[in-house]
């Protein structure tokens, strides 16, 4: 899909070219494609936040706690307009702002500093419980995690208080590429079902499917979506 955003268009089929300026020895290429299309979906025209509304309010929040490897987010970033792609090919050197974590101090957009795997999802609830303590329930908080980090014990106590909570503004996706170390029985989804949430499963290279269960209504329960993908080529 293409969209305009701002004075710019962000289309999909250029994020071959966006990722393919971001380079180097350390650049974590199966972690970052295997979050690009919930990302894209995300940012093309699920998420309430432009880079005009980056400081609003009201906005949506994305908070990405996936951000080892965030080359596909920097990429939907740029393609949205946040930043200029000419900071890409600069990804991950000394002076570049665009670290291989993002930086919320550096970065235009980004809401988070990520950095040891399981702090996002905490994050993302206090961020939750913040708004709704300033009254502002238009906002939306999302935060992307990888199936890995619900090893995790700070993501099982942020699940579990979530749903009993009702925080029905948070919304969490799981991109599920099969590189936990534990099981879990029933399932990834069958965890956040336990603890009160509404979960959805789906292909996460679907862009229909993943729009679908980023919008469905979840009244009174946060939201879970578990994306599965396989490593792209």
């Amino acid at each position: 899909m293409t969209r305009t955003t701002g004075t710019r268009t962000a289309d999909y089929g250029d994020m071959d070219r966006l990722m393919s300026l971001m380079t180097g020895d350390e650049k974590h290429g199966p972690a970052a494609t295997s979050t690009l299309d919930a990302l894209w979906v995300l940012y093309d025209g699920v998420l309430r936040v432009t880079p005009a509304t980056a400081d609003a309010p009201d906005r949506d929040r994305f908070l990405l706690s996936k951000g080892h490897g965030p080359m596909a987010y920097y990429a939907v970033l740029a393609a949205h307009g946040f930043f200029d792609e000419e900071l890409l090919p600069g990804f991950g050197t000394y002076d570049s702002p665009l670290g291989h974590h993002p930086d919320r101090t550096l970065v235009p957009g980004v809401e988070i500093g990520s950095g040891s795997l399981g702090h996002g999802l905490p994050l993302a609830v206090g961020t939750a419980l913040g708004l709704r303590a300033r009254g502002l329930t238009e906002p939306r908080v999302w935060v992307l995690i990888g199936d890995a980090e619900l090893d995790e014990g700070s993501n099982h106590e942020a699940i579990a208080y979530a749903g009993p909570a009702g925080l029905e503004r948070l919304h969490t996706v799981v991109i599920d590429n099969a590189s936990a170390s534990h099981a879990r029985p029933g399932g990834i989804a069958a965890r956040f079902e336990a603890a009160g949430w509404s979960v959805a499963s789906v292909d996460g290279r679907d862009h229909r499917a993943m729009r679908e269960a980023f919008t469905a209504p979840h009244p009174g329960r946060p939201r879970a979506v578990v994306a599965h993908v396989a490593p792209k080529d």
